[in-house]
């Protein structure tokens, strides 16, 4: 197994690969791909994330990297519509259960007007690469599965790469190595 070290390293390559930038995997299929890595690395990847983001974007590659924290888009959907305060008093009056199930209904996550993938999808250009992050953060009320599945729908010119905290075995996901999603997934490996 390569060290954490090596994998990122080797994420740079990939996302300057004529074939990643052309997004079409193996049977011409949308560039869709996971970086898993263990839930004690996050600061790390983070870090990655940040330094290939810049010299990506200040570099003469002609691509832009776009990066999309799910639960920092979360939290400003939720302000700009005015249901932050309601969240919290949600959670005061009726529960973090409640709470989350608001959240889901307020934000259409399990839709096809999905606002979280519709924010992506409106604020993507063409020549990006965006890499999905913040998948731990927003647990359970932002589900990978629904972000993949309505993003995979709406969004095919560009590849997408999700940082999962977790595990990845080409079919499920486990997020923070324990909490298994029972969906398919079409999306590759990264490194």
């Amino acid at each position: 197994m390569q060290s954490i070290e090596d994998r990122l390293a080797a994420i740079e390559k990939k996302i300057m690969d004529k074939s990643f930038l052309e997004n079409k995997g193996l049977g011409n299929e949308v560039g869709y791909y996971i970086f898993d890595y263990s839930p004690k690395d996050e600061l790390y990847v983070r870090n990655h994330i940040a330094y290939l983001k810049e010299k990506a974007n200040k570099s003469g590659f002609g691509i832009k990297i776009i990066e999309y924290d799910l639960y920092n888009i979360v939290i400003d959907l939720l302000r700009e519509r005015g249901y932050l305060q309601k969240c919290f008093d949600f959670e005061k009056l009726k529960g973090i259960d409640y709470t989350f199930e608001a959240i889901i209904k307020m934000l259409r996550l399990t839709s096809k007007s999905n606002l979280l993938v519709n924010h992506i999808v409106q604020n993507t250009t063409s020549n990006s690469v965006v890499f999905l992050t913040g998948v731990g953060k927003c647990f359970p009320f932002v589900r990978s599965h629904n972000v993949l599945n309505n993003l995979h729908q709406a969004l095919d010119s560009v590849p997408v790469v999700m940082f999962f905290p977790g595990e990845y075995s080409g079919q499920e996901l486990r997020l923070f190595g324990t909490i298994k999603d029972d969906n398919y997934y079409r999306a590759f490996r990264l490194v």
